[in-house]
């Protein structure tokens, strides 16, 4: 196998293992008729992660302040 396939191979497993150990993923299914909205709002977002954790940091900001 050629060096920089090794050096890939590498590079994904240490990934992998972070991965693993410090990350959570999470699907969301939207249906394309009834969140049309959303599916529009979230394709034009420059982010969509960043997005989706800057509105929930806000309602966590908004309940933690009694609102």
């Amino acid at each position: 196998m050629a060096d920089w396939l090794d050096s890939i191979e590498a590079r994904n497993k240490a990934q992998a293992k972070y991965d693993k150990a410090h990350t959570a993923g999470f699907y969301m299914k939207l249906n394309t008729r009834t969140d049309s909205d959303i599916i529009r709002w979230l394709w034009g977002q420059p982010s969509k992660q960043g997005a989706i954790k800057r509105l929930i940091r806000d309602e966590i900001s908004r309940k933690s302040a009694g609102l």
